[in-house]
């Protein structure tokens, strides 16, 4: 894990110095941010290296949802949204928006852990292409391709994709889809996901048919779907 950095934006001194000694202790680099304005200007200085950021909602100059959505205008990094707040509403924003995950306060720094390994260890896994019907998802590069036309995914997006296409042909629930794509057990509203998948299909255009509902169940991502109707 050498010369893997991870950001930590929060405005809470004790939250920062946690986080850094338990991420130091799995072997990340460290970098500290105090305030929205900071982490923006951490993340847009080009002799910065960042692999992940951690992103508190609620900071001072910018909130977290601002510094999010300037993230997503130049880069994919992985984005931790951290939150003394437990509101549905928020997680769905948060996660339209393009986070990766999504974790409340009070939470255990052993758990959190496990969610950066796993979502860094997938990010320095993807170096191939997978290739679906018309499409043609780049992993290194993080670009979706129809048809060789390049459309816009959102991480979560592009993921949930990634998720379809390597269990292709199997019909799969909305709690198996949760724990896959978002890396947690969700409890509550399944709604994340049918709205994800909206998205999805609006983005795949006359491929749409390649999600098909499975009553009772979730969804199915299959090329033959066209001729289910």
């Amino acid at each position: 894990m050498k010369n893997i950095y991870v950001l930590v934006a929060d405005d809470e001194y004790r939250i920062r110095k946690l986080l850094s000694e338990f991420l130091v202790r799995e072997g990340y680099k460290v970098i500290e941010a105090a305030d929205g304005e900071e982490t923006i200007d951490i993340l847009f200085n080009a002799k910065t290296k960042v692999d992940l950021v951690i992103l508190d909602v609620m900071m001072p100059k910018y909130d977290g949802w601002f510094v999010l959505e300037r993230i997503r205008e130049f880069s994919t990094v992985p984005v931790v949204m951290l939150t003394a707040r437990s509101d549905e509403g928020d997680q769905l924003r948060g996660f339209k928006l393009g986070a990766d995950d999504y974790v409340t306060k009070p939470f255990s720094p052993s758990v959190l852990m496990a969610r950066i390994n796993k979502i860094l260890k997938k990010d320095r896994s993807d170096n191939d292409d997978i290739l679906f019907g018309a499409i043609r998802m780049s992993l290194k590069s993080r670009e979706v391709f129809i048809e060789d036309e390049k459309i816009e995914l959102t991480p979560k997006e592009f993921e949930l994709l990634r998720y379809f296409i390597e269990n292709k042909g199997i019909a799969l629930s909305r709690d198996k889809i949760l724990n896959a794509v978002w890396n947690y057990d969700y409890f509550g509203d399944l709604r994340t996901v049918d709205t994800h998948i909206k998205q999805l299909r609006s983005k795949l255009g006359h491929y749409s048919y390649y999600i098909s509902t499975v009553r009772s169940i979730g969804y199915r991502l299959d090329i033959e779907n066209e001729n289910l109707d």
